[in-house]
């Protein structure tokens, strides 16, 4: 059981559901869950990610799950900054699970613009997050996490996945991967809270994928341009410099790799 005040203390798993958030959609809207509650699937059918793209997800061997939150002290117009604290809770549990021998976590440890967790140029973890609002306040938050921890092969057709066991040649024990994530969002979702916002962001962009580093890139009617990310705006939406020394913010879609990483 995870060292937590009060995240997974109400767990719910089940071998198989269509959607971890769409199960916990419908608790809150019958009843008031309490904060922190999990909601854990072995197999989603029906699994999604950010903008409607499908999340892959072998049975049995990877983390599918949502959180239960009630962020309603996070102003609307500062929503990102949970999604950067998902983000890091994620990067801070693979940095924190045990390596045997000495082998340390990869280099290339990465937060994907927004929020997707990757390993060199591959893709190992990814975030939804649902919210609903009440006047210029957040009323509720469900936090989907899926992180692919012992898949060893996955649909040729999903872009650049990848897994912590194909990442370091061995298999995971779940319920330590799933423990340590946990506690790792705990601590996040409470620094959020006190108010450390601007401590946070500029951890999120020091761990951003492609930070300071020029790159390829495409908009979204497809013109091609060279230019290097800055960071992100107080929204959430990310900052290119362009060729021309100009500083870019883009939403997602607006922008991507080219080729052959897409946002």
């Amino acid at each position: 059981m995870a060292n937590t005040l009060f995240t997974g203390k109400v767990y719910h798993r089940f071998d198989e559901l269509p959607s971890t958030n769409d199960y916990a959609a419908e608790l809150i809207a019958k009843s008031t869950p309490p904060e922190g509650m999990v909601v854990r699937a072995a197999s989603q059918t029906a699994g999604r990610g950010q903008y409607g793209s499908r999340w892959e997800s072998e049975a049995g061997q990877n983390l599918t799950f949502s959180i239960i939150l009630y962020p309603n002290w996070l102003e609307i117009g500062a929503r990102f900054s949970l999604s950067m604290a998902v983000a890091l809770s994620l990067h801070d549990t693979i940095r924190r699970l045990p390596y045997s021998g000495d082998t340390p976590p990869p280099a290339g440890l990465k937060i994907k613009w927004p929020n997707d967790l990757y390993l060199g140029s591959r893709k190992t973890g990814g975030i939804l997050i649902q919210n609903s609002l009440s006047g210029s306040f957040l009323q509720s938050s469900i936090v989907g996490i899926g992180l692919n921890v012992n898949q060893l092969s996955f649909d040729p057709s999903i872009p650049n996945p990848t897994s912590l066991a194909l990442a370091f040649g061995r298999n995971f024990d779940l319920e330590t991967v799933s423990d340590t994530l946990l506690e790792c969002f705990e601590q996040r979702y409470l620094q959020l809270k006190s108010g450390q916002r601007s401590d946070m962001k500029a951890e999120y962009e020091r761990h951003l994928y492609h930070m300071n580093t020029p790159a390829s890139f495409a908009r979204s009617n497809g013109a091609e341009f060279t230019g290097t990310i800055r960071g992100v705006d107080a929204g959430g939406r990310l900052r290119v410099e362009n060729e021309a020394g100009d500083l870019e913010d883009f939403d997602l879609k607006e922008i991507r790799f080219s080729p052959p990483e897409s946002l």
